[in-house]
């Protein structure tokens, strides 16, 4: 019996089953810099590779003013259209892209913060053509190309604003004007206030489920089984009514709550501990 039918059967058997339109997916080799940026290697106009990252926060394509010289690629206004490269296999043969120095990474570059030198980002208009997927267990990424052609990008300014629509202008001049305008960043969060117990609701009664041992709410007394009546100085009568009454209260917060326990009413303070 010839082998050649049943090779052909297990050909078919191994190709994968593709959405109807769908093309197949590529597989891209990526790496986890030093700040946990998903980088990949590609190429401009065949002239490469250079280092790029991922970044959906990007509305383009953009690489730096001397990766976009060294390739050769062809600069109005800042825009250019240019065969980009993904290593893997992704291929765009007119790609539209911004050569522009990005702060952010000139930034990364003189610190060294990402382990290698990064030439530029791959942003909104190249990666929504594909739906990617990230498994950092793996060591590549896939990519499935969509048919979708995502929307015309204008950029704001122009060439001699700053080089970024005023952005590094502005920046610095916040930096100094903000503290004198009374302003402050608003990085900081505080953590969201830990109680430590579980409600129930049944035929609106909310009553504790479980305490957790040790927790803010054990602390103060509160006993699997009790109903809870108020809180703060709202009647309960849905386990929405708690929450409300605790969503604001960050770690030191007080939280009042009037329960019910074998037929008397008793009133308790949970002093709130420190939360995500």
């Amino acid at each position: 019996m010839s082998l050649r039918p049943l090779l052909a059967c297990w050909s078919v058997l191994l190709i994968p089953l593709l959405a109807k339109g769908e093309e197949a997916p590529i597989e891209v080799p990526y790496k986890l810099t030093g700040t946990k940026h998903v980088m990949v290697r590609v190429k401009l106009n065949g002239k490469g590779p250079f280092n790029f990252i991922l970044d959906t926060g990007a509305p383009a394509l953009i690489m730096t003013e001397a990766v976009a010289q060294k390739a050769g690629v062809k600069v109005e206004k800042g825009w250019a259209k240019l065969k980009l490269d993904v290593e893997g296999g992704v291929t765009l043969p007119e790609a539209k892209g911004l050569a522009i120095d990005m702060f952010q990474l000139k930034g990364m570059n003189a610190l060294g913060v990402a382990g290698v030198e990064l030439h530029g980002v791959i942003g909104y208009n190249v990666l929504a053509r594909y739906r990617i997927q990230y498994d950092f267990t793996q060591d590549k990424l896939v990519w499935t190309p969509l048919k979708f052609e995502p929307p015309e990008i204008q950029r704001i300014g122009g060439k001699g604003d700053g080089g970024q629509g005023g952005l590094e202008l502005l920046g610095n001049m916040m930096k100094y004007l903000a503290p004198l305008m009374g302003m402050k960043p608003n990085f900081a969060v505080s953590p969201r206030g830990f109680v430590g117990l579980e409600l129930e609701e049944k035929k609106d009664v909310v009553t504790v489920k479980s305490v957790l041992k040790d927790s803010p709410a054990d602390k103060a007394g509160i006993q699997v089984g009790d109903v809870i009546d108020h809180a703060k100085a709202n009647s309960v009568e849905r386990i929405e009514d708690v929450l409300n009454a605790a969503s604001k209260l960050n770690e030191g917060d007080k939280l009042f709550l009037r329960i019910k326990r074998n037929g008397e009413r008793k009133d308790l303070t949970i002093e709130l501990g420190k939360g995500l």
